[in-house]
Order: C-alpha cells, then structure tokens, then sequence
C-alpha cells in the first residue's frame, strides 16, 4: 500500500501562534535558525512532518512579519492544504489577510482554518471570533471549511484537528508529475535571446 503524501502550510499574523501550533501536531519545532529562537519569531521557512493513518502530512511553517512576507510566498507554493491561523485572543489581523490572498492567489483549494489560543479566552469570544472568521471567508475557497478552537498549552483541540487533516485529504488527489511544481519557465524566443 502506498502513503499519500500531503503537503500542509501555514498562514497567518505574527504571534498566532502557527510553529506551536506544528510543534503540538509533529512533535518538531520548525524554527531552526539560531536567530529565530533568540527572537521567537520565525523568519524563514520552517519544515516539520507528521504520520497519522497511512497519510505522510508535511508541514511548511511560514513568518508571519510583514517584513518576511517573499519567505511565506515562497513556502505557500505547491501546498495543498492552508491552515490558516488565526489567535482566539486577537481575531483577523493584517498578516491574516494578506496570507490568506496570498493563498487565494496562488490557487490553493482546501485548507482548515485554526482558532488558535483559545485557552486564553471564554467561549463567547470564540465564538465571537468564528463568526468574525466566517464572514471574512465568506465567498472564498475556505467558505465552509472547517473551523477548529485549539489550545497548544492545554492540547485541547488537537485531536479534532487531527481528524480536520485526515478527512480535508480525502478531496485532495495525488500528485501529478507531469504538472509544473510552480511557475512554468518560458524558454526564450530567438527574437528575445540576450545580444551578445
């Protein structure tokens, strides 16, 4: 039998908590770079891998800074899956947004969207935050996806999560070899050749 294979990215504001979030789904921290511990931010592409019943889900953790915003391009294309991450205490943030078109852009069909840090609040604002979140996505490729409340501290949620993962691949197909991984090279004409 073989493994399908999955990849997963991230997407979403500063501090909302997305490499916690790989880090209680993979055991992996993302982070790898001396001075992205010294910050606590992440500021390249992290990578983590998880295998949950017969599915091989790769994780790309992205920055969330609008100032690393060619690293999170970079590590959204090729997904086939968003976890769009949004932080129960603070809702939709500018990086939330510009994420998200970055995915819608880029073509990304499926995704799950993750209310992290909702140990920090009571369930009227998570619910707050959902209904925020809905409207948002109203129209979009994430309309209807599934909404999942999660706590990395307290873990409370990571198994519905889990469940989230497992059945969003159910629509996702294999992969297509013969398709182009990211944007096409254009070879060039003899009339655009560079002039010696």
């Amino acid at each position: 039998m073989s493994t399908k294979s999955v990849i997963v990215g991230t997407a979403g504001h500063i501090d909302h908590g997305k490499s916690s979030l790989v880090e209680a789904l993979t055991g992996t921290h993302p982070d790898r770079l001396e001075e992205e511990k010294r910050r606590g931010i992440t500021i390249d592409l992290g990578f983590a891998f998880l295998e949950e019943a017969g599915i091989r889900f790769g994780f790309v953790d992205v920055p969330g800074h609008e100032r690393f915003v060619t690293n999170m391009l970079a590590g959204a294309a090729g997904v086939d899956l968003v976890l769009l991450v949004v932080a129960a205490d603070e809702s939709i943030k500018p990086q939330t947004r510009e994420h998200f078109d970055i995915c819608r852009l880029l073509g990304v069909k499926r995704g799950i969207v993750v209310l992290t840090k909702s140990d920090l609040v009571d369930t009227d604002t998570t619910g707050l935050v959902r209904l925020e979140v809905e409207d948002y996505l109203r129209g979009s490729f994430l309309e209807g996806a599934p909404i999942v409340p999660v706590s990395t501290r307290t873990r409370a949620g990571l198994l519905e999560l889990k469940d989230a993962l497992l059945a969003a691949t159910q629509q996702i197909s294999g992969k297509n070899a013969a398709r182009y991984f990211r944007l096409p090279s254009i070879a060039p004409s003899p009339s655009r050749a560079l002039a010696p």
